[in-house]
């Protein structure tokens, strides 16, 4: 985003923007080359004429922009419902996307004495409402700078995946969401307390003493979803796999988003954001 619109962000690099503040009313400028419009859902788009209109929702509402060319970078399930124009194999194809839930649940605690004092730093326990806790990483970075000392605070990260046994993964996806839906915060914080308390206690952790803030992060969409080989048989027999179909660009519209790649991370976003714009710019 510094790239596109120096203005937003202030610093030249990747130490001094750790701590920088962006300027949110410098991203929507009409003088710029590119315009970032937060808080606006896309609920409508459509080819029309030589272009693409596109319809969304903002601030209650109902508004309208013309493009040359668009990039549905959203989730796939959600695209077909977005642009109903597309083939149905595609749309067929799009909704296979089912999204792995997850669970960032941070901890800050008034100090780490109870890790220093068992040596551990991380405890992965499968059979616990969080499957992995673990101190956040010591990386310091121009003007932040880490806890050093046990008797400094930290930041505890816990992760939990919500699962149904038994059924295949994206069936299990799907009941993970709705026991996300399902689970209310005081759940999710008396489970922490007592998880925190049965591990670390013998190192003298105490969660009413020790705890002084829980943020549950929930992601009932979270991860996209990577083939499974228990599952899809496509994975192991070479048929074409879903996300190949999916993200196949129609008339002026291409489409991106790690699930298009079937591979959840950063670099598989990057890598079909790429692949959609330079679909794009084939079509000038």
């Amino acid at each position: 985003m510094r790239k596109l619109i120096p203005d937003a962000v202030p610093g030249k690099n990747a130490v001094d923007i750790v701590l920088a503040r962006t300027r949110f009313a410098a991203l929507d400028r009409k003088d710029n080359d590119t315009r970032i419009r937060l808080n606006s859902t896309v609920v409508r788009v459509a080819h029309s004429g030589d272009g693409v209109d596109i319809a969304y929702m903002r601030h209650g509402h109902l508004q309208n922009v013309r493009a040359k060319n668009c990039v549905l970078s959203c989730w796939h399930v959600m695209i077909p419902y977005i642009c109903g124009e597309l083939p149905e194999q595609q749309k067929k194809a799009l909704s296979f996307a089912v999204k792995v839930p997850l669970v960032y649940t941070n901890v800050l605690l008034r100090n780490w004495a109870s890790f220093e004092k068992l040596g551990v730093s991380a405890v992965y326990s499968p059979g616990s409402f969080h499957s992995e806790m673990s101190l956040d990483m010591p990386v310091s970075l121009g003007e932040y700078q880490c806890s050093r000392r046990p008797s400094d605070s930290i930041v505890v990260h816990m992760q939990r995946v919500p699962t149904h046994a038994g059924l295949p993964s994206r069936e299990q996806h799907r009941a993970g969401r709705l026991d996300l839906y399902n689970t209310t915060f005081e759940t999710f914080e008396r489970n922490i307390r007592d998880q925190m308390a049965r591990t670390l206690g013998a190192g003298g952790f105490d969660p009413a003493r020790d705890i002084a803030a829980i943020t549950v992060n929930r992601w009932p969409h979270g991860y996209a979803y990577e083939y499974n080989s228990l599952w899809d048989g496509f994975w192991l027999d070479g048929g074409e796999q879903p996300c190949v179909t999916a993200r196949q660009p129609f008339g002026r519209i291409t489409i991106a988003n790690s699930d298009a790649g079937a591979y959840a991370y950063t670099d598989s976003a990057i890598d079909q954001a790429h692949r959609a714009i330079t679909e794009l710019l084939h079509r000038v």
